[in-house]
């Protein structure tokens, strides 16, 4: 007989916890940008998420797919890497500066700007008092986003100020351009505040395209299957042990967990298990074994392979790769 899941600590309705749990920013590029119609900058940084707030003026996003956005004050926008845009005065502005991986500077035709914009802590432009200012943060590294938000997200999305107002637009303005010990861990947690008051109001719009699990939170049946999945991992569930758990029978929540989720509900819980393996590799110290026990796979060994198998790397490489070190004691080395 199956043990008993443990309880649910999340709160009832709550289901965009496990989303935006992720956002772990570790020395994000954060610029005050100033400028001066017109200006245009091109960014192929390929960087996984950018975050752009207009506090003055106006600026326009395009895309290189796809049309292009305005943003006025009070504004937000959100790209996803790695695909490229020109943010602007105008759209038909030719870009005058170039952003490229590592947050390199250069003029378009490729030679460094050489600190030529820059006008004083994290403040970047034409001039302090420019008639557009922005607040930009980036996420450098791809460890830095759970992959399942990432996966959650279109190429760029907006919220104008009408539907969506930021407290922490203040306290940015404020903290951006001061030069203090500590003060870079400072932004990356206001960042990570920003990115989740955003998307928490994002995915609350009718236009917001959620993944299919998300959306099948809301059925009686697979939802109820969802939430025992995503609540305690570890359980060794079964299709017949979430079918009963959920009230119906093993072939009716497999056609409606497939139908509605897009996949069979032990693929899902899969790539559930390993999702939360990816992002404890990357916040946690915690040896492979004890995340497998985390998860629900019987060894470190077990679900090396697993990993490496969906992945293409292993749970060591990626851990390298997100900027955690691996410990000297335990099975993390799998």
């Amino acid at each position: 007989m199956d043990a008993p899941p443990r309880p649910n600590t999340r709160a009832p309705g709550d289901s965009l916890a496990g989303l935006l749990d992720g956002p772990r920013a570790r020395g994000a590029f954060m610029i005050r940008a100033c400028f001066d119609p017109p200006w245009a900058v091109r960014v192929e940084d390929r960087a996984p998420l950018t975050v752009m707030l207009t506090v003055r003026g106006d600026a326009w996003i395009v895309p290189d797919t796809g049309e292009p956005v305005r943003l006025r004050p009070g504004d937000l926008a959100i790209a996803r890497g790695p695909d490229p845009y020109t943010c602007a005065d105008d759209p038909g502005t030719a870009p005058q500066a170039l952003i490229l991986p590592g947050a390199e500077c250069r003029y378009p035709d490729g030679t460094a700007l050489n600190g030529s914009m820059d006008l004083g802590v994290r403040t970047w432009g034409h001039r302090p008092d420019g008639s557009a200012v922005m607040l930009i943060g980036t996420y450098l590294w791809q460890g830095e986003i759970s992959g399942r938000l990432l996966d959650a997200l279109p190429p760029l999305l907006t919220l104008s100020a009408q539907v969506w107002r930021c407290p922490l637009t203040p306290l940015l303005m404020e903290e951006i351009v001061r030069d203090e010990p500590g003060q870079e861990v400072v932004l990356d947690r206001l960042l990570d505040l920003l990115v989740i008051a955003a998307l928490r109001a994002w995915f609350a719009r009718p236009e917001a395209e959620a993944p299919a699990w998300y959306r099948a939170l809301a059925d009686p049946v697979v939802g109820r299957a969802l939430r025992l999945v995503q609540d305690d991992p570890a359980h060794p569930w079964t299709v017949a042990s979430l079918a009963a758990r959920a009230g119906v029978s093993r072939a009716a929540l497999g056609r409606r967990f497939t139908e509605l989720v897009g996949e069979p509900p032990m693929a899902y819980l899969t790539g559930w298990r390993l999702a939360l393996t990816a992002d404890r590799l990357r916040d946690t110290d915690d040896t492979l074994e004890a995340i497998a026990r985390q998860v629900g796979y019987g060894s470190a060994f077990a679900l090396s392979n697993a990993f490496k198998r969906v992945y293409g790397v292993s749970p060591q490489d990626h851990r390298t790769r997100t900027g955690r070190t691996t410990p000297t004691v335990g099975a993390a080395g799998v």
